[in-house]
């Protein structure tokens, strides 16, 4: 594995700052109120930023307790309570008896849930399709590859952090 060149000064290479950059700005792009809107408009799907990605998330993993679902999104439990019972009040979310204390539940995905991510996926997908037009098969690969590579490495860092501060991994 190569490692970047730290600069001269003892800080992040410029590579890394680059992609730092990158991530900021691609961060602030995927948060504009305006685009989530005219997302979910065309997706036909009347979700909030906060409930489209507790949607995604639980579409994403096994039924779990709300307050796995909190440590895995970084955000306080009533959060994720609040917006649950808002998606289960649509549709998009029922409650389960969880298997290993029947005292507690845990939040599943319904059908209409499934769908509603369904929808929410193709209109971005679609979306990033036309942006990214001009770009060839390969180069499109080779992006997933290492988008995916940096989430991984993300992830392990994130887990020895965790381990080094005697700190709980949420994932």
């Amino acid at each position: 594995m190569t490692v970047p060149t730290p600069s001269p000064s003892g800080g992040p290479s410029p590579e890394v700052l680059a992609i730092e950059s990158a991530l900021n700005r691609i961060t602030y792009l995927n948060a504009r109120a305006r685009q989530h809107t005219r997302l979910m408009a065309l997706a036909g799907v009347p979700l909030d930023r906060a409930g489209a990605a507790l949607l995604r998330q639980v579409a994403e993993a096994e039924p779990m307790r709300p307050s796995e679902l909190a440590a895995r999104m970084s955000v306080e439990a009533s959060h994720v309570t609040r917006q649950a019972q808002h998606l289960q009040r649509a549709g998009y979310l029922t409650r389960v008896a969880d298997p290993e204390d029947r005292r507690a539940q845990r939040i599943r995905i319904t059908e209409a849930g499934r769908d509603a991510v369904r929808r929410m996926r193709e209109v971005a997908g679609h979306s990033m399709e036309a942006a990214l037009a001009d770009w060839t098969p390969e180069e499109l690969r080779e992006l997933a590859r290492l988008f995916n590579r940096m989430v991984d490495d993300f992830l392990d860092h994130a887990d020895s952090l965790g381990e080094e501060s005697g700190a709980p991994h949420p994932g």
